[in-house]
Parts: C-alpha cells; structure tokens; sequence
C-alpha cells in the first residue's frame, strides 16, 4: 500500500486490516513531492510511529526530488486537483507497483483515496490503467462515506499524529499560502542551526519528544498556542559603504526598513544608535552575555544560540522580551555613520506544544 502520510494512512490501513484479516499488509512511503527535505522527514517520521503502533511493515522509497520536478515540469501553475496531480499519481503509484513486485505483492492500493483533497475517480482510473499496463491488482476502497471522516480525524487526535496543513508539494504550498494570505514559513530556514519557532526543525524535535514521551508511558496532551511569529527576509548593516558581517537577533525590526545613524552611547561593548532605535553589541560583548566563545560575527550567523537565549538577552537589555527594537552584533562598534537595514515579518501565528500532567 502507497502511503502518503500517518492522518491518511492510519485509518485507512484500520479498515483494511477488518475489510482483509487474512490479508499481509505491506506499506510504502513514496512521496517525493513532498517539499522541503525537512517536512519530507517529519511525515515519513510520523507514518513509522503510526506503522508501529498498527504493526504494519513499512518501506520507504527514495527521496527523488528532481525526478519528479522534471515529469511536473511545465505544469507548475496547474491548480490543485489539476493535470500537476495526475502526474504526481502517476509517478508515485508507478513506483508502488514496482516495489510491489520486488516484494511479490499481488495487489496495490493507496491511501491518498482517504485524502479530502484527492479525487478518488482520478486515482480509481490512473490505479486501473497502471495496473493493466503492469499485470497487477488495485485495490480500490472508499472509507470516505458515513462518518469515517470524523472518525479519522478523532483516531488521529487519539494518537497524537503529526497533522500537517497542506498537501506537500512546492506549488501547492505556494497557492495554499496566498489563497489564505500567509507567509510560507515552511520556505524559510536558518543559515545557521537555529531551530525557529513554529519551523519544520522544531515540530521535527516536538514529534520526536512524543515518541520518548510515549515510550517513558507518561501522560501528555498535544495542545495548539497562539504566538507572535517572526521571520527576517533581509538585513544588513553598511557602513563607509561596505556592507560588514552582522546578526540581528529575532524580534529585530526597524521602521520603513532602513535607518542611517551613528552611535550616541557607548560603554563596555554596548552601544545605542541615535534617538534610541536600535542597540548595537560587539562579538565581546555578546560572549560576555552569553558565557559563550565566538570568534566573529560571522561564526555566530553560521552557529546562532538557542531562540530563547535570545528572548533571554533581548529583555535583559530592554526589559521587555518581545521588544521589537533591532538588537545587532558586529565584530565591532562603528564610529563612523551606519546604514542598517532590516526587512523583517512579525504575524500572528499557531504553534504545538506538550501538556504533560
């Protein structure tokens, strides 16, 4: 069986196992639509523990993205539902069949027929087209009807899957994004190794932190928060017109973007930026802070400190930890005039945690 991810398949692979008890049930995780690499772990991740759980053995095909950018190229536009899905069916279920014949497997399904967002007569006629050109059965189920919806998504609740909000493609994502007017933060990731709230990396840590939790057989609820979010796009800083290594600390924002000052107040690596609007710390300065041993700004962009070191320092130096002043490390403290820019998104957004009892 094809299995697209563990909210589709674990209902799914239930009804199976009543409608066929004296059937071996085999799954496959092939989906390299998925986008990026990070979200393509976490979902093959999440179907593993719901395998586990459901005793079902599980094989995971390659991650071939580019094979799969070059059969959909062309149709990047196409709407979801549209020729792009057709192809993407094609391409998955193709492989499918192949590893289903590797394994001996006389029939194949998929779990992308449980899917809301799928067309069960486009799957139904691409499943029988592929299975006449390669000699093999598909298996064609509707769990959709009565109330197996509702029941999915409680079965999914109950056991703490990872339910991810859109379908995994790159163009998908992208239209799914503008349609709600939000920014794809699934498209942004840290130059350095710093895990950003509500990123991919940090619910890769969260569903990991599950599994121990069960494991450990301790009591827990996935609950849902509303935060204030933040991404930095661009940001610099230039001065006598050479753009210098710097590193704005999350939350950093400044006015219309950019802002040319120079330095009022100074003291021990500590300096305010005229009328106070922005504070510019040297790399010293910053270790000091952080008890930690950066060479250069340079090394602190590729080796950031923990989101909440940063929380930590921001409202250490403005008493307020979601001051939204821009807060920068440079090697040094400028003398001269200095440009900063700083093009950054604050938005209101939603984020898991744990409730543990």
């Amino acid at each position: 069986m094809h299995i697209c991810c563990s909210v589709d398949s674990h209902y799914f692979l239930q009804q199976l196992k009543l409608h066929y008890p004296n059937e071996k049930l085999v799954g496959y995780f092939y989906n390299p639509n998925i986008h990026p690499y990070s979200e393509y772990i976490l979902r093959v991740q999440d179907v593993r523990y719901s395998c586990d759980r459901l005793n079902i053995e599980l094989f995971e095909g390659d991650y071939d993205l580019q094979g799969w950018l070059k059969a959909t190229k062309g149709y990047e536009n196409e709407p979801e539902k549209g020729s792009r899905c057709d192809i993407c069916f094609d391409n998955r279920l193709t492989n499918t069949i192949k590893m289903a014949k590797k394994l001996d497997q006389k029939s194949f399904t998929t779990t992308l027929l449980m899917s809301p967002k799928k067309s069960q007569e486009k799957l139904s006629k691409i499943g029988e087209k592929l299975a006449k050109q390669y000699d093999i059965e598909f298996l064609f189920e509707d769990f959709r009807t009565n109330n197996a919806p509702a029941e999915q998504s409680s079965q999914s609740k109950e056991a703490k899957l990872y339910r991810q909000n859109y379908c995994g493609c790159l163009y998908a994502l992208k239209d799914q994004r503008e349609y709600q007017q939000k920014f794809a933060i699934e498209l942004i990731s840290n130059i350095g190794k710093q895990i950003l709230p509500n990123s991919i990396e940090e619910k890769l840590n969260l569903y990991r932190q599950r599994d121990k939790l069960i494991k450990n057989n301790k009591k827990f609820e996935i609950v849902k928060i509303d935060f204030l979010n933040y991404r930095v796009l661009n940001a610099y800083v230039k001065i006598s017109q050479n753009i210098v290594p710097s590193y704005f600390l999350i939350y950093s924002t400044i006015k219309n973007k950019k802002l040319k000052t120079k330095i009022t107040t100074y003291q021990d690596g500590l300096a305010y930026a005229k009328n106070s609007k922005a504070i510019i710390l040297n790399i010293d300065r910053l270790n000091k802070e952080l008890n930690r041993n950066y060479k250069n700004t340079k090394e602190l962009i590729y080796n950031p400190p923990l989101y909440q070191d940063e929380i930590n320092l921001r409202e250490k130096l403005t008493k307020i930890a979601y001051s939204n002043i821009a807060i920068i490390v440079l090697d040094n403290i400028p003398k001269e005039n200095s440009l900063l820019f700083c093009d950054a998104i604050s938005f209101d957004d939603t984020k898991e945690c744990f409730f543990i009892w």
